[in-house]
């Protein structure tokens, strides 16, 4: 890799990571478009390194948020009563589960262009399913991430799930489970972004660690620069997306991602 694919590479991560159109999909296209091989160890590393540049983005932008999920008295609202490490725990419980059980499964069967074609037209699929099973108002009677309930939060866990096929998008399947647990859209969107970064860092500092050896000097400057594009286009992504779903519903994301699967059927099968 090269600065320039360093920087790219990196946008297109912090741009994607926590929009629901998959990040993975972008990212082996994007390394498709830029003739890096997606079996080579250092390029594989270099994706590892700045999925942590987008999560780092989250824990600025989110910093009080955490600091005040570990606060067990004070503020207006009773512990109950307001999102805390419980909320995160439950959300978290369903993928780390079968993640490590199926892991290798997982990484044998799903981790290609052709699933990733599929996961991108499915996981649209649900998208719009989840956006018209929430249009009746009396559906969605939590607007606000810290009135979600422990039920809900489990709920939104288990759409989790199906963050595990890479394409599908983690926001995509979380914001889609929390809409028909009747969370709205951009409450649904921050409680994802806040569970995003216990699962992320443990994802990614675990392969992180198993791609060690191929780790050296040379690298950490294309690495750096591909960490710092990351987290800069992430805090930019993060809250643009957050004003969008104000205004327009998952159905677009959704459309995108058909033309997107388009795309991937075109150039790379």
């Amino acid at each position: 890799m090269d600065l320039i694919s360093s920087i790219i590479m990196g946008i297109i991560e912090g741009l994607t990571e926590f929009l629901p159109v998959s990040s993975t999909g972008h990212m082996i296209l994007t390394a498709h478009l830029l003739g890096l091989s997606e079996d080579n160890e250092s390029v594989k590393t270099f994706e590892v390194v700045v999925q942590l540049g987008a999560v780092l983005a989250v824990v600025v932008l989110y910093w009080n948020k955490f600091i005040d999920m570990f606060r067990f008295t004070g503020g207006k609202r009773s512990y109950s009563r307001r999102l805390n490490l419980g909320h995160i725990f439950l959300a978290m419980v369903p993928a780390v589960v079968i993640g490590l059980v199926f892991r290798d499964w997982i990484k044998a069967h799903l981790f290609g262009p052709e699933t990733v074609l599929y996961s991108l037209v499915i996981g649209g699929v649900l998208m719009i399913v989840a956006e018209r099973w929430s249009h009746r108002s009396e559906r969605i009677t939590t607007h606000d991430v810290d009135d979600i309930s422990y039920k809900q939060a489990f709920v939104v866990g288990l759409f989790q799930i199906l963050a595990l096929w890479p394409g599908f998008s983690r926001s995509g399947s979380t914001i889609s489970g929390g809409l028909f647990a009747g969370i709205s859209r951009v409450a649904a969107a921050e409680f994802t972004f806040l569970v995003s970064v216990p699962i992320m860092i443990g994802a990614t500092g675990y392969d992180l660690y198993k791609s060690i050896d191929h780790l050296n000097g040379s690298d950490f400057p294309i690495f750096a620069i591909g960490f710092i594009a990351a987290f800069i286009v992430a805090m930019l992504a993060i809250k643009t997306f957050l004003s969008i779903l104000k205004r327009l519903s998952l159905t677009v994301f959704a459309v995108y991602r058909f033309v997107l699967a388009a795309v991937f059927f075109i150039i790379l099968m």
